[in-house]
């Protein structure tokens, strides 16, 4: 028995030595080269047959028809606001408001998304949630800002100064025609500079994204834990038909 014990630690400490030897080795070099992903790679069926299924069922229930559009939704079918910017951003504040209430007791203000953000149109005819895949791509979650009065009118000031329809919803601006602020409004309110308000946007613009510093500004922000384009999809099955329209959330007066 003692016999067996030695020569069990004897294997034991030669198995260290030699891991110890190979743990010193040094990598020198490392070679690779490119491997074309293309049309001459011939199919596996085996592959494809597994996959199909699954593939069968994503496209099924991104297919689905879900609401109807009577004509083309895009985002450069007006100056000042559009009719893609009007729905994300109506749809942000419809879906949104309801869980920052629940989570803060507050109600959201008004809403401000970016006119980038918006990557496809929504065509004429039927509605699925594919559509909202292609509008919006990304993974980009709603957040709410609080932001004081003072910085509301930067962001006014910006939106002027951008030159871009930026979704808005909640907030009113009228120009005059020279292109001059003429009022701002907050849900039909002036904006009162020591007013706290809380505004929805994405996580890519509350940090700062596409220009929009003053997000950096705020006081506090509220994560809901909601993808804009969920709340699209969520939007989408409650309606029969969408009809944004270009309207005067902010124009120019003539």
């Amino acid at each position: 028995m003692i016999l067996k014990i030695q020569h069990f630690v004897i294997f034991i400490t030669l198995l260290g030595f030699v891991s110890c030897k190979q743990e010193k080795q040094t990598l020198r070099k490392i070679e690779g080269k490119q491997i074309p992903i293309d049309s001459t790679i011939s199919k596996s069926q085996a592959i494809e047959d597994f996959v199909a299924p699954y593939r069968n069922r994503i496209n099924e229930v991104l297919d689905s028809t879900l609401t109807y559009a009577p004509k083309t939704i895009s985002k450069e079918d007006g100056e000042f606001n559009t009719t893609a910017g009007n729905l994300m951003a109506d749809i942000v504040l419809k879906e949104a408001n309801p869980i920052f209430k629940t989570r803060t007791g507050k109600e959201i203000d008004f809403v401000l998304l970016n006119h980038g953000g918006i990557r496809s149109i929504i065509s004429e005819g039927n509605v699925s949630a594919r559509n909202a895949f292609e509008i919006m791509p990304f993974e980009n979650t709603i957040k709410v800002a609080s932001i004081k009065g003072n910085y509301v009118n930067d962001m006014v000031e910006f939106l002027i100064r951008s030159g871009r329809a930026h979704p808005i919803s909640g907030m009113q601006i009228v120009l005059d025609n020279n292109r001059k602020l003429k009022k701002a409004l907050v849900n039909g309110a002036p904006i009162d500079p020591n007013r706290i308000y809380y505004v929805a946007t994405s996580d890519y613009l509350i940090t700062g994204g596409d220009h929009m510093g003053f997000f950096k500004n705020n006081t506090s922000v509220t994560e809901t834990d909601y993808l804009i384009r969920n709340a699209m999809i969520d939007y989408f099955k409650k309606v029969d038909t969408l009809a944004p329209e270009v309207d005067d959330r902010f124009y120019m007066e003539n």
